[in-house]
């Protein structure tokens, strides 16, 4: 039910987009022409027809494992070994996370080399997707490893309060991860080094003053070493922010235009949606992972599902399931208070650099170089957008309200 609404939303949202999508915004009217527009349509309609398709593959192999008696068998095999609780939990989850990232390769080398190439936004070569994948999977390994033990650890060690102590652990090793990211993962992809450009570090760092927030350094990322879309970001928390350009922005935009993006990312900053988003996470994920607690006390998924030799990691399998489908009515408010941050960081950054034209322009150009959709469905948008539909954008800002 869950796929089949999603899909409906997607077919709906190429529908409108094809019907809508011979009128150019009149925001985008001497910026877009009608080569540009379906070259935009096309990317959309051959990025959504892949999704689906992967989409279809992955919900086929989980309907196989779970319903075709698979689990079942996978379930007693890694019991037979009677190992302790925590090497068997690292046995039964490790293979299965293995098994999804290699069946997934082949869907990203499409995306990459085909779909991404064909509208010129790949850079990549085999040898650098080889290694990136490898080095994620490294990390994701010795990630995944602490975050199995330690988990299963406390589950073993304190039977009726361990949702607490997984919760705060959880919790703690995220603002970690946050906290490290900028010295020691972000630079195993990347290489990171002086903007470079005359005068633009003294003026952003001028601006980030006015705002009123300090920022260690300003980095360019050679992006363009894997893409050519744009973008910029502020990395780290706490005294470890950063804010890093893509070297492919700084190509395409004038100085002013990246001082207005710089200045919406403030306005995050600023108005403490990072902190708020965090804090909101993990309030959804205290009763989450009550509400599990609750569910993993009885074995009525075991008896559901046909599970032979009921164990804890194939009741948290299938409560991993029965979650995804829970949780989506829960995705457009996500969407409702993402877009909402949004508009309230383009409210700031107008109030902050004080060039409307700036940031439409700036807008404009990440529109047109990541060929973002112009015409998505508004129920499409209000599920799945995380910023409001880029014209709508463009309109509020150049408001006089």
């Amino acid at each position: 039910m869950k796929e089949g609404f999603e899909y409906l939303l997607q077919y709906m949202n190429l529908r409108y987009m094809k019907k809508s999508g011979s009128a150019i915004p009149d925001e985008f009217k001497g910026q877009v022409d009608e080569t540009l527009l379906k070259k935009i349509q096309s990317y959309e309609a051959e990025k959504t027809r892949f999704s689906f398709f992967s989409s279809i593959f992955g919900n086929v192999v989980t309907i196989i494992f779970l319903f075709g008696g698979l689990l079942n068998i996978y379930n007693s095999w890694v019991v037979s070994f009677h190992r302790g609780f925590v090497l068997t939990g690292i046995m039964f989850i490790s293979p299965l996370v293995y098994a999804s990232t290699f069946l997934s390769m082949p869907f990203s080398l499409y995306s990459t080399f085909k779909i991404e190439n064909r509208y010129g936004f790949n850079a990549m070569t085999l040898k650098v997707w080889a290694t990136d994948f490898l080095k994620s999977l490294l990390l994701s390994t010795v990630f995944m490893g602490i975050l199995v033990t330690v988990g299963l650890w406390l589950v073993r060690s304190s039977p009726h309060y361990w949702w607490i102590w997984v919760w705060a652990f959880f919790f703690i090793y995220t603002l970690f991860v946050m906290y490290i990211s900028p010295y020691v993962i972000e630079p195993l992809f990347n290489k990171f080094t002086p903007v470079g450009e005359a005068g633009l570090e003294e003026r952003i760092k001028d601006l980030m003053e006015k705002a009123g927030i300090k920022v260690n350094r300003i980095f360019k990322m050679d992006a363009s070493r894997r893409s050519r879309h744009t973008n910029a970001y502020f990395s780290g928390i706490g005294r470890a922010k950063r804010i890093i350009l893509y070297d492919t922005l700084l190509e395409r935009m004038d100085h002013e235009e990246i001082l207005a993006v710089l200045a919406h990312e403030a306005g995050h900053w600023k108005k403490k949606h990072v902190l708020k988003m965090i804090i909101g996470m993990e309030i959804v994920s205290f009763i989450g992972v009550y509400i599990s607690f609750r569910i993993l006390q009885t074995d009525f998924l075991l008896d559901i599902f046909g599970i032979q030799q009921g164990t804890f990691f194939a009741k948290v399998i299938l409560l991993g399931f029965i979650g995804g489908i829970a949780v989506l009515p829960f995705t457009p408010l996500s969407s409702y208070i993402s877009r909402r941050f949004e508009k309230q960081a383009d409210r700031f950054a107008r109030e902050l650099s004080g060039n409307r034209d700036a940031m439409a322009s700036a807008l404009i150009k990440l529109s047109k170089d990541n060929l973002s959709n112009l015409h998505p469905h508004p129920l499409y948008a209000a599920f799945y957008y995380s910023h409001p539909p880029v014209a709508e954008r463009i309109r509020e800002i150049l408001s006089r309200g």
